[in-house]
């Protein structure tokens, strides 16, 4: 499913979010040249469009070598969180 807002859009099944911030972003293709899984590819005007997402692993490579901080990955799975007073996990 793709959605924009303003000059974001946003890729995202059941597992993953993927963001592209366009007004930040270059064309540069460094996030589409570290993707391992090709998840990503480059539209008319060169921004990534998360083609395959599906695909996507989540491994960071995208969000972490971009220069521009243009592009973000997020987990949708529920996690549990911890609670620090008696170590317990909660839903």
């Amino acid at each position: 499913m793709v959605t924009k807002k303003d000059n974001m859009k946003v890729y995202q099944n059941e597992e993953t979010k993927i963001i592209v911030n366009e007004e930040w972003c270059k064309s540069c293709g460094i996030c589409i040249n570290y993707c391992p899984k090709k998840v990503l590819v480059a539209n008319e005007k060169g921004y990534p469009v998360a083609e395959k997402i599906d695909d996507c692993i989540q491994c960071m490579l995208c969000e972490l070598r971009c220069p521009d901080f243009a592009i973000r990955v997020e987990n949708r799975k529920k996690v549990a969180n911890y609670n620090m007073k008696d170590g317990s996990l909660e839903d």
